[in-house]
């Protein structure tokens, strides 16, 4: 019977993983663009503060190329943005599943039209509409966008993402059927041990420690054997490479065993929205905060809420008894079934501790699960309960207007509040007074500021440096592909540069005779953009007026005239 009920688990347990990994259409879709599908990101990589909720496709280093729908639906979300995706278009299909299309350089003529409506009418650049559902339908290959470079993008590509329609979840792409050559094993890069509990050690110092490994004949990887007690775990920096690119992306999944038993099962298949910046428990923020690099960790630490796990045993971490000896195998693994193995052997032994943590104790110690209210010099900073993943000390400090809140090695996982007293600035000072974020070289960046009466307060999720920041100067407007008193009659579109020194730019309008234009703004260029094919030009003298405001209010205005016929 005992028999029986073994199998009967094991069929069971095998078929629901056969089934999560084909229970999506596989031919259901057709690929976005009609060039091959090279991945410049994947799937779940390790992103600042998330993880990455689709697919980057590389698009030749060009932009304008052809867009299509997945399949047949109704467009039920169009948004255009500054940052983020940019110029993003989301398609309901009638399986049950939502394509999006993200960073876009235009979208189809009859789409640019229905959005361009709305942004005359609503005299806005940014701008997100929901149609009414059937309103815009779409058949599968029909030409709904052009690529570009939109939003946060950092270069040319295609962001492509296949969500669940009912729970927005969204899921791997690459497993409805979508080819990408890879037959390639992923890259190990660094392997660390961490002693967990407060009695544990590995290799005689119960700080993180990085591991030695080298490559076998084979083709796997060996760990040389250390010495450890008390509760442990594994952390490592990999990537993966597909074929035709040199990107490093990132892996599909994790496998970590004890002696034949799996005590940790991660994998990229999907993720919420809600649980992504669960991402800053996954990785060694500590490090990443020093090194700007990610070490995935093997164990489940304090505050991690993440849904990606399959399998754990012990959240992941190992019991170390002396006397014993322990063999952990590493499977590191992309969507391809590539695998990369690492075996690591332990030897349970308690050694002479030589390398010791040292941990600075402040007055300010940090329970997560309650509320915490500090004063500092000139500044009061709150946070509410569960900001912080787990308990620490927090080191405060300040001089004159600026305040350090402890350092950028801990994440933050809520907003917190940060409020300034201004009373020793006149009022007309406080204008072009804002909160600024300095970074490691002491620069200041803009964040956004609520001033009342005389305080000033910011929200939000990074620690570091904070101080009062002064802006006089204006933004500056200068023409880039024309000049004052020119004939424009063969150009498509009219552009302008926009720059400012410190607060950054926070609005513009332009008009051409007096009436209301879309200009649009790509802050990577500094750049406004006129396209001539909206057709509001009524006379062969035009006259082009821009107002540009940074983020404490200075103000400029260029007026300029050019003939057009």
């Amino acid at each position: 019977m005992k028999h029986f009920y073994f199998v009967f688990t094991f069929v069971l347990l095998f078929s629901f993983h056969v089934f999560s990994q084909n229970q999506y259409p596989k031919d259901a879709f057709r690929s976005p663009l009609d060039i091959p599908m090279i991945l410049a990101g994947t799937f779940g990589e390790l992103r600042s503060n998330h993880f990455h909720s689709g697919i980057d496709i590389k698009t030749q280093q060009r932009e304008g190329i052809k867009v299509y729908g997945i399949g047949d639906g109704t467009i039920t979300r169009i948004k255009v943005s500054l940052w983020g995706y940019g110029k993003v278009l989301y398609i309901t299909h009638p399986n049950g599943y939502t394509s999006v299309y993200g960073h876009l350089q235009k979208f189809s003529p009859e789409i640019e039209s229905y959005i361009k409506k709305i942004q005359y009418q609503k005299k806005m650049y940014e701008v997100e509409v929901f149609p009414d559902f059937g309103e815009l339908k779409i058949k599968k290959g029909d030409l709904i966008a052009y690529s570009g470079n939109t939003g946060g993008s950092a270069g040319p590509h295609l962001h492509f993402e296949i969500r669940s329609s009912a729970t927005e979840k969204p899921t791997n792409p690459l497993l409805y059927g979508y080819e990408v050559a890879d037959a390639t094993n992923p890259t190990l890069l660094k392997l660390f041990g961490y002693p967990i509990s407060k009695d544990a050690q590995i290799k005689q110092s119960n700080k993180r420690v990085q591991l030695n490994f080298k490559k076998q004949k084979d083709g796997t990887f060996l760990a040389d054997k250390i010495n450890a007690s008390g509760t442990i775990g594994f952390g490592f920096i990999a990537f993966d490479r597909q074929d035709m690119a040199a990107n490093k992306n990132g892996i599909y999944s994790v496998n970590m065993s004890v002696n034949g038993t799996t005590y940790t099962n991660y994998d990229f298949e999907t993720f919420s929205f809600t649980e992504t910046r669960y991402i800053n428990t996954l990785i060694d923020y500590d490090y990443y905060g020093k090194y700007k690099q990610r070490i995935q960790k093997c164990f489940k630490s304090a505050g991690n809420r993440l849904s990606i796990y399959n399998e754990l045993k012990n959240d992941g971490k190992i019991n170390i008894i002396e006397g014993l000896s322990y063999s952990v195998e590493l499977l590191i693994k992309d969507l391809k079934n590539n695998v990369t193995k690492l075996i690591i052997p332990i030897e349970g032994k308690k050694d002479l501790l030589k390398i010791k943590k040292a941990e600075k104790k402040t007055a300010n110690y940090i329970i997560a699960k309650k509320p915490n209210n500090y004063s500092i010099g000139p500044a009061k900073v709150y946070f509410p309960s569960n900001t912080f993943y787990e308990n620490f000390y927090m080191n405060l400090e300040n001089q004159n207007d600026t305040v350090t809140i402890h350092s950028n090695k801990v994440p933050a996982h809520r907003n917190f509040t940060i409020t300034f007293d201004a009373s020793k600035y006149s009022k007309e000072e406080q204008k072009q007074l804002f909160i600024a974020r300095l970074d490691h070289k002491k620069r200041p960046s803009h964040v956004s500021t609520y001033k009342r009466g005389n305080t000033f307060t910011t929200r939000t999720k990074y620690l570091g440096t904070y101080t009062i920041a002064k802006d006089s100067i204006a933004p500056k407007i200068s023409l880039k592909n024309f000049k004052e008193k020119q004939w424009l009659n063969n150009y498509k579109y009219l552009t302008v540069k926009i720059t400012d020194d410190l607060s950054g730019i926070n609005t513009y309008s332009a008009t051409l005779n007096g009436e209301w234009i879309l200009m649009e703004y790509e802050s990577k260029k500094n750049t406004l953009t006129y396209n001539f094919d909206d057709k509001i030009l009524n006379k062969k003298q035009c006259e082009l007026k821009i107002v540009v405001t940074d983020n404490v209010g200075n103000k400029s205005e260029l007026v300029t005239n050019f003939y057009r016929k």
